[in-house]
């Protein structure tokens, strides 16, 4: 078991169906396209996790660890690992278009170096394209020190997920 570094928890802006995971200082790692798992593509070296909603505000949480946590299986609706790579040690949640109002840990936490996120996603079927006023989707981002690994799909259970894999 991990021994948990620090948690945060923010609404995170999302534009066009996605917000970031980036590091300004260098791409976080190869392309992955859209279709491949539904949940998380790498597109220009950004880390982007596709939402349910067009726009909006998601409830992000983040978990740093020294080592691999357990998934957090309980309520999750999606769940998929990637590999991340720190150039700056800056490694964080963006909005697409917007800031956040609160920021969220880094999770580059130990500094520049390879990362491992475990992205979990529920709620994504409640409001599909729409602009909804409160929170409809929750997101918990895992994350620890780890080499460069393929990516990891333990979970693919929503329907919105099925459709962006599908496309």
């Amino acid at each position: 078991m991990s021994s948990k570094a620090e948690r945060g928890q923010a609404r995170v802006p999302v534009q066009y169906h996605q917000f970031d995971i980036s590091d300004e200082d260098g791409p976080t790692g190869p392309d992955l396209n859209r279709g491949h798992n539904g949940l998380v593509r790498v597109t220009d070296g950004v880390i982007v996790v596709m939402t349910g909603i067009h726009t909006g505000d998601v409830d992000v949480t983040v978990t740093l660890h020294q080592t691999e946590p357990a998934p957090d299986r309980g309520t999750w609706r999606e769940m998929v690992e990637v590999s991340a790579h720190s150039a700056s040690g800056d490694l964080m949640v963006r909005g697409t278009m917007d800031d956040l109002d609160e920021e969220l840990p880094v999770l580059s936490f130990n500094g520049p170096g390879h990362y491992r996120l475990r992205v979990h996603a529920r709620g994504r079927d409640t409001a599909v394209d729409l602009t909804p006023d409160g929170v409809t989707e929750w997101y918990l981002i895992q994350a620890w020190p780890a080499p460069a690994q393929e990516v990891r799909v333990l979970r693919q259970t929503d329907a919105y997920g099925a459709s962006v894999r599908a496309r």
